[in-house]
């Protein structure tokens, strides 16, 4: 039977990445994401590989999660594999200067855009005994690195929510699993530095970063081993990366 993934974040990064490669594999897709022109503009490009339909909404607000899941054409409702990719980082500052706007950001979208999305898929899952939860998390919910506080702990909350959820829905025979990548040249760092694309390319300078695909080849592999497989937790480093905070700049 011909799958359904929705993915969240779609519209770049990770999330198209995967969203790319899922539909050149016959996967029928969910886009969700803010950017109304980027999904259209995803959808026109993927609908010649497979089915696609596009959410607009923003995770962290339930309403419009719970809206958008709702509307969901009859072709669209049986959902097989959650994607929960969509996250940010705001700001790079120390505790003591830290801006609680962005502090409140995180955690809305990383934590809380998690458990809306996720709450307004599972039910479905446990109806059918059946279904795969994908949780994108960071290195940073493994590894606290100076001035990454708040953003760390967001990643964490994932870490720990991804287990909770294996534990939760093991008896309805869903399989939960996190990716946890290192650096990924993205928007992330854009996103981070609020706009300063120079600051951001000096993060991804000197060394081979990991790319979109890389975690969209990682994310296909484990979505499609067979059922009784499930990997679990997965860190995923560039070569040149060691830890959170080791980097080297002259690979």
């Amino acid at each position: 039977m011909q799958q359904t993934a929705l993915i969240t974040g779609a519209t770049s990064g990770i999330g198209k990445a995967t969203a790319q490669l899922f539909a050149k594999n016959n996967i029928n897709l969910i886009l969700c994401g803010r950017r109304i022109e980027k999904l259209q503009q995803l959808q026109q490009e993927l609908s010649q590989f497979t089915k696609v339909h596009i959410l607009q909404f923003d995770v962290r607000y339930n309403d419009d999660v719970k809206k958008a899941i709702n509307s969901l054409p009859d072709e669209f409702k049986h959902i097989n594999i959650l994607i929960n990719n969509a996250g940010n980082a705001h700001g790079l500052d120390s505790f003591q200067n830290g801006n609680i706007d962005d502090w409140d950001a995180m955690i809305d979208g990383n934590v809380k855009g998690l458990l809306y999305v996720s709450k307004a898929v599972i039910p479905q899952m446990v109806e059918r005994n059946n279904g795969f939860i994908l949780n994108i998390g960071s290195i940073a919910g493994k590894d606290v690195y100076p001035n990454g506080n708040v953003y760390c702990a967001s990643k964490f909350a994932v870490n720990a929510l991804n287990k909770g959820m294996r534990i939760d829905l093991n008896q309805h025979n869903i399989r939960v699993c996190a990716i946890h990548p290192g650096l990924v040249e993205t928007e992330f760092s854009e996103v981070r530095f609020k706009g300063d694309s120079e600051r951001a390319k000096t993060v991804y300078q000197g060394y081979k970063a990991l790319q979109p695909e890389d975690i969209a080849d990682i994310i296909y592999f484990v979505v499609t081993r067979p059922y009784h497989v499930n990997i679990e937790d997965l860190i995923v480093y560039p070569t040149a990366q060691a830890s959170a905070t080791i980097v080297n700049k002259n690979a």
